[in-house]
């Protein structure tokens, strides 16, 4: 995912990038309105986090002319004002979220997710505190990102996407090579090996062996119920 984060606040804007980039995000900081606007006119991004005070232009005539200009990128405004006359301001000028300082950063976090995956129309893959966020294809397990193979996170997809129900290994080998492969099934052994050494410790989840069916992932909120 990449954002644009306008914030005159030096300080503010540096340890903000700091949090996102360590969540797997790729992070653009500019402080003046009107250089914002340049950006957003010469590149792509995800999502702006938008503050209202600004040099050069202000937060909502920016955010005004990127919406004259036919941009729809989801902006989450970010600003000490606090009021709900100025917040609806935002909201009808274009905004598609507003966060009041001071704020908890994962709050920040998970409504710039959610309006990046209400943009591009996906769904976010979850089982107990693993994630995937769709937008950037990153894992994690809590806040934490997750250092994953391709195939591993392939597996783990597929896993995750049928969470709760058994998949067999002929399927999960169509899902990580693809169907027609020649890797034999001994492979997602070696994989589902692998993957269950990545999400132990605190992700709440369990991947189960199932002899002579496959393999099944289940979150907390199955685990330890009676049969």
């Amino acid at each position: 995912m990449k954002v644009l984060l306008v914030e005159d606040d030096l300080d503010l804007s540096e340890a903000l990038s700091q949090v996102l980039t360590a969540q797997g995000l790729q992070v653009v900081c500019c402080a003046d309105g009107l250089e914002a606007l340049k950006m957003t006119r010469r590149q792509a991004f995800d999502a702006v986090v938008l503050d209202l005070t600004l040099p050069g232009l202000d937060g909502l005539e920016l955010l005004q002319r990127i919406r004259d200009g036919g941009s729809q990128v989801p902006v989450l405004i970010v600003t000490a004002r606090g009021s709900v006359g100025e917040r609806v301001q935002g909201l009808n000028s274009g905004a598609d979220d507003y966060l009041p300082k001071p704020f908890d950063v994962e709050e920040l976090l998970a409504r710039l997710r959610a309006l990046v995956r209400r943009s591009q129309g996906e769904e976010e893959l979850s089982c107990g505190t693993l994630r995937l966020d769709a937008a950037s294809g990153v894992f994690f397990k809590g806040l934490r990102p997750m250092e994953l193979s391709p195939r591993e996170g392939a597996l783990l997809k597929a896993l995750m996407a049928r969470r709760g129900q058994a998949m067999s290994k002929e399927a999960l080998r169509e899902a990580v090579f693809g169907l027609g492969a020649s890797e034999g099934s001994d492979a997602i052994e070696v994989l589902v090996h692998r993957l269950r050494k990545r999400i132990s410790g605190g992700g709440a989840v369990e991947l189960m062996t199932l002899r002579g069916v496959g393999y099944l992932l289940i979150d907390e909120a199955v685990i330890g119920k009676p049969d």
